[in-house]
């Protein structure tokens, strides 16, 4: 039998490279990781505004979105948002909550990577930086990997290399192509937690509200979300539209309500009666900032609250409280936090993350067709995948 050179090579030093080598080498096993990238965990470096949202401390199967939305289960109840605050706190690392249960860094991002660097050494591992894979292949029960750096062999080999968002990072889709190689199936990927762009009609008299920035719930059929709206001038950003730009297709249109704190229809009805003088803008500017008020009350016709017909009070209503927009897109990968679909879940073991068809083959975090909502919940798939298969690797 031929003697391997590493029980297991992970192909990408990221979150859920790193974590995978550092629990699997915590089980004595030799593990080598190799990534093409300068330095390890860079997308953990720009995450959060360099404070890394690290996990979310509300994350359950719900904030995912996968073909199977019962596939994470498994792994998220095995590995918690708890387990890995208890690491970073074990490495001293200090952290405060934002809102709705995101866990940030008191300091800086680069904590997380060296927190995961000190775990791999710790545990052992191996990591080999700039370092292009150029083939693989499966033989004698054993993964031999052609590199630029020369030839290794593997028992195991665990592909946690991302997906194609944010290619100035060096991001790829090299983990598809590695999983369709092996006959696994692919759900076709698509850019996710992504600003959505305008329609030229749109763009050019919305210009004037570049960087207005309010809260807002918008909708997508069932799904809605609570957060803040940013209007740029390419479109709509903002948490907002990130969040729900996940469920968007393109064809599809969103409803936002600007002031979801207010029944506007009953506020203009109430202030014609009691403030009959009151332009449109100016109640307006009661609710929303100047610059959208001034906008929206263009589309008005009249100098005076007084003069406006119920159908008239309707129609504004309308443009505050369920303001229809059918967006022209996306910004793509370029600006895409995540990529949607990845290697199908049907493919894998929820348990171990092991390729049902290929003994010795793993794919962990966003190569996955697990993609999490905004807030923390990608990193917490990503530990979690991790660990799940560190664990049995």
């Amino acid at each position: 039998m031929i003697t391997p050179d590493y029980d297991i090579l992970i192909i990408g030093a990221g979150a859920a490279g790193m974590m995978c080598g550092a629990v699997a080498g915590a089980r004595g096993k030799s593990v080598l990781i190799l990534d093409h990238a300068k330095a390890a965990g860079e997308k953990i470096r720009i995450s959060g505004g360099g404070r890394c949202n690290f996990t979310n401390i509300h994350s359950t199967h719900k904030n995912f979105l996968s073909q199977n939305p019962h596939f994470c289960k498994s792994a998220l109840a095995s590995y918690t948002p708890q387990d890995f605050i208890d690491l970073v706190e074990s490495h001293g690392i200090s952290w405060h909550e934002k809102t709705k249960g995101q866990l940030f860094c008191d300091g800086r991002s680069g904590q997380i990577i060296q927190m995961l660097l000190d775990e791999c050494a710790k545990a052992g591992n191996k990591i080999q930086l700039q370092t292009e894979i150029r083939n693989i292949e499966h033989r004698d029960g054993l993964f031999h990997v052609a590199t630029s750096k020369g030839a290794v062999s593997t028992r195991s080999l665990v592909v946690a290399c991302g997906g194609p968002s944010i290619p100035k990072m060096g991001a790829t889709g090299f983990g598809y192509k590695v999983a369709e190689q092996f006959g696994l199936k692919i759900v076709e990927p698509r850019a996710g937690l992504v600003p959505l762009t305008f329609t030229d009609d749109l763009k050019t008299p919305l210009k004037s509200l570049s960087g207005v920035s309010t809260d807002v719930i918008v909708r997508h059929d069932k799904t809605r979300f609570d957060e803040a709206l940013l209007i740029t001038h390419r479109g709509l950003s903002g948490p907002a539209i990130l969040q729900i730009s996940s469920y968007w297709q393109p064809g599809d249109e969103i409803e936002i309500n600007l002031a979801p704190a207010h029944n506007i229809a009953e506020a203009l009805t109430r202030a014609r009666q009691d403030r009959p003088k009151l332009s449109p803008v100016g109640f307006l500017k009661t609710f929303l900032p100047d610059r959208l008020a001034e906008y929206i009350a263009q589309g008005v016709n009249y100098e005076r609250l007084a003069d406006m017909n119920n159908k008239a009070l309707s129609s504004l209503a309308a443009a505050v409280n369920q303001w229809i927009v059918k967006p022209a897109g996306t910004e793509g990968y370029r600006t895409a936090e995540v990529a949607l679909g990845g290697v199908d879940t049907n493919e894998l073991s929820s348990k171990t993350m092991q390729a049902k068809s290929v003994p010795g083959l793993y794919f962990i975090g966003e190569v996955v067709d697990v993609t999490g909502h905004l807030g923390g919940h990608n990193f917490q798939w990503a530990w979690a995948s991790a660990v799940a298969a560190g664990k049995v690797v």
